[in-house]
């Protein structure tokens, strides 16, 4: 009888294709992306304003 896999969960799926390599430059894209626009909607975005 052959041995039995338990499946991954969905969270443990998700985590291995996120860091698989192949899909690196499109998480770092996305990555940059969440931390601009973090950036642009906080109070430090006033430092881009001219004076």
């Amino acid at each position: 009888m052959a041995p039995k896999h338990s499946e991954k969960s969905f969270f443990s799926a998700a985590y291995e294709q996120i860091t698989s390599p192949e899909h690196k430059t499109i998480v770092r894209s996305i990555l940059v992306f969440g931390a601009g626009v973090a950036f642009l909607h906080s109070s430090l975005s006033e430092l881009l304003l001219p004076p």
